[in-house]
């Protein structure tokens, strides 16, 4: 027969555990996530997930009018990072965006199923911890521009910078700048041309 000390100690811990990662889905938490977006003019498709409460109300997470957010987008951004969203823009289902300093993600974008956008990688870099215990690091700011269409599984890296109306490919992996008004596609991704628009009559 097991301890009974033993299952409390197990019970709290994963009572613990249950409060951290399903805090979005208690209704008292949902309600107010409800309501911070409602005052912003934006709407998500539950479920949503992330810290985004408290990086609503701390001011660390922006999200402009309209934006919508389809059913399981992820929005991290922990201690003081930031995460910015244009007005108008989409993020589609499974879009996850991980800050660890800053994100910024321009007005009337989309972002189709399955987007990875960040500012941070993740360190292995030492032997002797285990790969979750090393913590990340960050080339700086990720910065998408205005009007940028990121195709389905597209992973935007940390320090890059994408143009506005700029198109990435399915299953790209953008490791690098990519100018604006162009269409790009790769792993890693690569200018293949400029989106061309139709001469005024």
């Amino acid at each position: 027969m097991a301890d009974p000390a033993e299952l409390i100690r197990q019970a709290r811990l994963w009572a613990q555990k249950w409060r951290w990662y399903q805090r979005n889905e208690h209704p008292w938490n949902r309600g107010r996530i409800h309501w911070e977006l409602m005052r912003r003019e934006a709407y998500a498709r539950w479920p949503l997930h992330g810290n985004v409460l408290e990086a609503l109300r701390e001011g660390r997470l922006e999200i402009g009018a309209g934006v919508l957010l389809e059913p399981g987008v992820w929005l991290t951004a922990p201690d003081q990072a930031r995460i910015r969203i244009g007005a108008g823009s989409f993020l589609n289902m499974g879009v996850m965006v991980a800050a660890m300093e800053l994100v910024e993600i321009g007005e009337h974008c989309m972002f189709a199923n399955g987007c990875f956008v960040t500012d941070g990688n993740h360190r292995f870099d030492d032997p002797d911890k285990p790969v979750p215990w090393q913590g990340f690091t960050t080339k700086g700011p990720t910065r998408i521009g205005d009007n940028v269409w990121c195709g389905a599984n597209v992973v935007v890296t940390s320090g890059v910078t994408i143009g506005e109306r700029a198109v990435i490919g399915a299953n790209s992996v953008v490791t690098t700048d990519i100018p604006a008004h162009t269409i790009a596609a790769g792993a890693p991704a690569r200018a293949l041309k400029r989106v061309e628009y139709p001469a005024a009559p």
